[in-house]
C-alpha cells in the first residue's frame, strides 16, 4: 500500500528522552515508558520492546516518536504516542537521532 506525501506529512515526528521504564502490569512483552517530549511535557508510551531490549538500555536514550498519534489503550494502559524501531529477526533497536538533540526537536 502506498500513501500520498500529504498523508505522510500529517505525522509529527519528534525527539523524546526516556525518563522511566516500567514493566506493564498486564502484559509480559510490554514496557510503559515515561518520555520527555519537550516543554516540560511527560507522556506515557506503551511499547512491545521487553523481549528485545533491557530497561537499562532504554533509560536516558533519545528516541524518535510519532507525537500526534491519537492516544490508545493497550492492555489497560494509555499510550500517548508511538516510538519508531527497526527489526531484523530477533534484533530490535529504537530509532535515535544521529546527534544529540533536545526533547521536542522536530524530525523531518
Amino acid at each position: 500500500m502506498t500513501i500520498s506525501i500529504d498523508d505522510f506529512m500529517k505525522a509529527e515526528f519528534r525527539v523524546a528522552e526516556v525518563k522511566e521504564v516500567l514493566d506493564h502490569p498486564n502484559a509480559a512483552k510490554l514496557y510503559i515508558l515515561k518520555v520527555d517530549v519537550g516543554g516540560g511535557e511527560i507522556r506515557q508510551i506503551v511499547a512491545g520492546l521487553k523481549p528485545y531490549i533491557p530497561p537499562e538500555k532504554l533509560l536516558g536514550k533519545k528516541i524518535v516518536i510519532v507525537a500526534n498519534l491519537e492516544p490508545a489503550m493497550l492492555r489497560g494502559e494509555q499510550s500517548q504516542g508511538m516510538l519508531l524501531a527497526g527489526q531484523d529477526g530477533d534484533h530490535v533497536t529504537v530509532v535515535t537521532p544521529a546527534e544529540d538533540l533536545p526533547p521536542g526537536s522536530i524530525v523531518r
